[in-house]
């Protein structure tokens, strides 16, 4: 039983909405071991390991449903299995994940499963589905084993596995903080693998780290962290404070305890959690030792008076008391026959209590602390405490050394109350946390005394969420508020958009009417991210990690992510949700990869876009994958796109008060036209679009009614839409590789980047459209697609041109140097093309040159490229040779050699130069 593959997908994918992990697991010989042939010793052992797999449902829906599967009938398969363990001990870890499901892949390949679990952590996902394996292996008969040693300890691995996914999980505070967000519809990114999170997207963004904000002042966290400092602002406000001295030794520790005259407290100048504190010292020989374990966590060593009372935390958001709780540090009370270390026992078997934060309690240790605690009433372990005696191992409160903590927001005294809102704003903290010791908190401090230890900048929400006894209280509710008052936005417009081509051209068309809007927009598409229209890095940047960079600019406030088959297909959709998501067209391009084999399958995973749109789906109706799409979405408004006027469907859409584009036969031409809930707006003539070529790009043409629907749908106001897309034309610079057309040379040249036989076909159209003495084609097509898609990619330009020249792509993905051109132009050929009109050049450079050189005054160029800032230069610099007549002057004066062209591209690479130097191989897209 072995992992073939794993995909990790942060976002919806063709098998959830929420992040899961896909492992193809081979069962091997394991295929003919079913749970029931396994027998009940495997499925007792099992749950031995894993006691709560009793209250799995599985198919049952019920608890013990899993359990029945692998008791009953033929059993199940351990792929089924393991996807319920790798839950299972997430959940152990403290994640609440539900979700799995199972399947064999295919007939095709026996013994081989698709198993899918959900996951909250990515490294504890991938942990648990490895250790779930191991932990399933080690339970097998001797014979069918593969992994297990004999150092394996069931017990340690557990425990090593709470303890690492711990680590990497947000905290108690943090994800309590994220679950408030996440209950007012505020989307959130992890930006670290600590505690570091931003809630909001763009320019609503705010971040917290744990319960720090960005809001917080720095000078107040410094203020918190220096205690001397602290104390002395607090007795300045005529608060209740002990007296304090800051020392740098264990004799002026002794000194400093003499000078108090009482029981002291020594701890760091700068500690936190409780470490290195102890209190309520007297002797000479307790404060030097105390010194000592002190300056383990900080050079500075505070002594300071001990106040006797109970711990509290009173808990100060946004200059108002939000919870109180007093905390009682670890310790075990004793029954007059049991040692201290059975009572640590009968304590830690109580259900609440876990590993860490794993739990709302955390297990007693019997560690140093404790024994040193012991050893000040003369006990050990083995001691037996008295009847009702209370033995301390902690000398703080801290839940996470094992303490417990019990609310009193409901008793605590006005006094109290305000004495601590007081103290938090003094230091000047937005959240903070007052440490205060008093006998009685429903007494006031005037009365009976008490006072402030010292006051945190970073407060735990634990012990307030989750107390011991008494109530829970809301304590990052206020937080939230706080940071996004009711009616503040936390979320900027998303359109996504998809298809098989035309995406990238509609991406940037959508962008640039937004910019032309006056938004600052965040852009993802095959070349790059741009923010505000600037490239920030360069790549393939059509998958999640992109969705991710733009929705984190704190600048940008619309985002537009192209999204492609390669990002889906691996992790996933980079958001949960977007405002407007489009889908173009489902051609036949990357099939036979990665199991997607038809156009049907091909959709599926195109149709996660409007799956996950809230506003509206704009789907293309002449496209009869896209136009069943309108099934499987949940958005409020479907949007229909046709370039038929008298579509049925979309007349009935229409007449019933939909939405739709459709383009509309005028006496002037082609208008765009707008339709919604009833009324009809003319938005524009095709003609005056610069990307259509007045009106003969009919790509071009739907993927500007595209985004005109999107735009609308984005609520961009309609004045806006005509100016952007009035001003948005296929030059290089807005559209690199995108119908780029460059006739400054005698003849013209067009380059694009098409790489299916739909798109090549529809720039094959265009030249026919285009008046042309003789046309020209540089065709190729990529090396990891099926023989048949290069023959069909042959087949959409055959007859078409006067001249072909067939070339290869750099990278020959696994072909021959000449493989592809070549069975290009055997296809060529075999379609009646004449041999002496097709040249095999199979490097791209030499093939560009080849055809430039062939071209005359009037001719038309086609020129499909793979590496398009290279090819583009090569196109823009080209000199005819001999008497072929040279190029108009491109300058009036010698300063000025360069065309606008070769400018933009010296422009764009210092771009990517200047940046941040970040570059991004190729991914894999559509």
């Amino acid at each position: 039983m072995r992992i073939l593959n794993r995909n990790v997908y942060v976002g919806p994918s063709q098998y959830a909405r929420f992040p899961v992990i896909r492992l193809e697991l081979d069962l091997g010989e394991l295929e003919n071991w079913p749970t029931t042939r396994l027998g009940p010793d495997f499925v007792d052992a099992l749950l031995a390991a894993l006691p709560d797999l009793h209250e799995h449902g599985c198919s049952y829906r019920e608890p013990g449903g899993f359990v029945r599967r692998m008791r009953e009938g033929e059993g199940t398969w351990l792929g089924h299995v393991l996807e319920h363990v790798a839950i299972e001990l997430q959940n152990i870890a403290g994640e609440a994940v539900t979700f799995g499901k199972t399947r064999s892949i295919s007939d095709d390949l026996p013994g081989v499963y698709s198993v899918v679990y959900e996951y909250e952590q990515r490294e504890e996902g991938i942990a648990a589905g490895e250790l779930a394996l191991r932990l399933l292996d080690s339970l097998l008969p001797e014979q069918l084993r593969t992994a297990t040693d004999e150092s394996w300890n069931w017990d340690e691995e557990r425990d090593d596995f709470i303890h690492y996914a711990q680590r990497r999980a947000l905290g108690p505070s943090t994800a309590s903080l994220v679950k408030a967000a996440v209950e007012r519809d505020i989307p959130w990114i992890r930006l670290n693998d600590q505690s570091l999170v931003q809630l909001g997207h763009g320019k609503y963004q705010q971040r917290i780290q744990a319960t720090i904000t960005g809001r917080t002042p720095h000078i107040a966290v410094e203020l918190a962290s220096d205690k001397e400092e602290t104390n002395k602002i607090l007795g300045e406000q005529g608060l209740p404070v002990p007296q304090q001295r800051l020392v740098r030794s264990a004799d002026a520790a002794w000194r400093a305890a003499q000078r108090l005259d009482g029981p002291v407290v020594v701890k760091p100048y700068n500690g936190n959690h409780g470490r290195g504190i102890t209190i309520n010292i007297t002797s000479e020989d307790e404060v030097r030792a105390a010194f000592h374990a002190a300056q383990e966590h900080s050079r500075s060593v505070i002594v300071e008076t001990y106040l006797s009372g109970a711990d509290h935390r009173l808990l100060v958001i946004n200059g108002e008391l939000v919870a109180a709780t007093r905390r009682t540090p670890g310790h075990v009370v004793g029954d007059g026959s049991s040692t201290i270390a059975a009572l640590v026992e009968q304590v830690n078997s109580d259900p609440r209590r876990g590993v860490g934060h794993e739990k709302v309690l955390t297990r007693l240790k019997l560690d140093r602390e404790a024994e040193l605690m012991m050893e000040h009433k003369g006990y050990t372990a083995d001691s037996v405490p008295a009847d009702e005696e209370v033995v301390y191992l902690r000398s703080t409160a801290n839940l996470s050394t094992g303490g417990t903590a019990t609310d009193v927001t409901d008793v605590i005294h006005p006094d109290n109350r305000a004495m601590a809102e007081r103290a938090v704003r003094a230091i000047g903290l937005d959240v903070g946390g007052v440490d205060f010791l008093s006998t009685n908190i429903a007494e006031s401090f005037r009365t009976i005394g008490g006072g402030i230890c010292e006051v945190n900048a970073a407060p735990g929400f634990r012990m307030h969420i989750a107390p011991s006894e008494g109530t829970p209280r809301d304590a990052a509710g206020p937080v939230i508020d706080m940071l996004f008052p009711p009616g503040t936005p936390a979320r900027v417009p998303i359109a996504a958009v998809t298809g098989t081509n035309g995406k990238t051209t509609t991406a940037r068309m959508l962008a640039h009417v937004a910019k032309m809007a006056g938004y600052t927009p965040g852009l993802t598409t095959t070349d790059g991210v741009y923010v505000d229209g600037q490239r920030t890095v360069e790549g393939d940047m059509t998958g999640p990690v992109s969705a991710r960079m733009v929705l984190a600019d704190p600048t940008i406030d619309l985002a537009v992510l192209e999204t492609a088959r390669g990002g889906l297909l691996r992790a996933g959709m980079g958001v949960t949700q977007v405002n407007v998501g489009a889908v173009l067209n489902v051609a036949s391009d990357h099939l036979g990869l990665k199991r997607i084999d038809t156009l049907e399958q091909l959709a599926e995973i195109k149709r996660i876009v409007v799956e996950v749109a809230t506003d509206c789906a704009v789907l293309n109706a002449d496209d009869p994958n896209v136009l069943k799409m309108s099934a499987y979405t949940d958005a409020e408004v479907i949007c229909y796109v046709t370039m038929n006027p008298s579509h049925p469907l979309v007349r009935e859409h229409i007449r019933a008060g939909g939405r739709a584009c459709a383009l509309e036969q005028g006496v002037n031409g082609h208008m765009i036209t707008l339709y919604d809930k009833g009324s009809h707006i003319p938005l524009m003539w095709t003609h005056l679009i610069p990307a259509t070529l007045e009106g003969r790009a009919l790509h071009n043409v739907q993927n500007a009614m595209v985004t005109a629907a999107m735009a609308y749908s984005l609520g961009i106001k309609l004045d806006a839409i005509r100016q952007g897309l009035r001003t948005f034309d296929t030059t290089f610079f807005q559209a690199p590789g995108r119908m780029n057309v460059f006739d400054e040379h005698p003849f013209k040249v067009i380059m694009d980047y098409a790489h299916n036989a739909q798109a090549v076909g529809v720039m094959a159209d265009l030249a026919q459209r285009l008046d042309a003495e003789r046309r020209i084609v540089v065709v190729a097509g990529p090396g990891d697609r099926r023989d048949e898609d290069l023959r069909d990619i042959a087949q959409a330009v055959a007859g078409k041109f006067d001249h072909y020249i067939c070339r290869r792509d750099d990278a020959r993905r696994g072909r021959e140097d000449d493989e592809v051109p070549r069975l290009i132009a055997d296809t060529l050929v075999s379609a009646g093309v004449p041999k002496d009109a097709i040249d095999i050049i199979p490097d791209e450079q030499q093939a560009i040159d080849a055809a430039l050189l062939m071209g005359k005054p009037g001719d038309l160029v086609l020129v499909f490229a793979d590496a398009l800032t290279r090819s583009w230069k090569q196109i823009i610099r080209f000199q005819p040779d001999g008497d072929a007549p040279k190029a108009a002057p491109r300058a009036e004066t010698p300063a000025l050699q360069t065309t606008l062209d070769e400018r933009i591209v010296a422009a764009m690479e210092g771009v990517v130069r200047d940046e941040r130097g970040l570059r991004f191989e190729r991914e894999e897209s559509d």
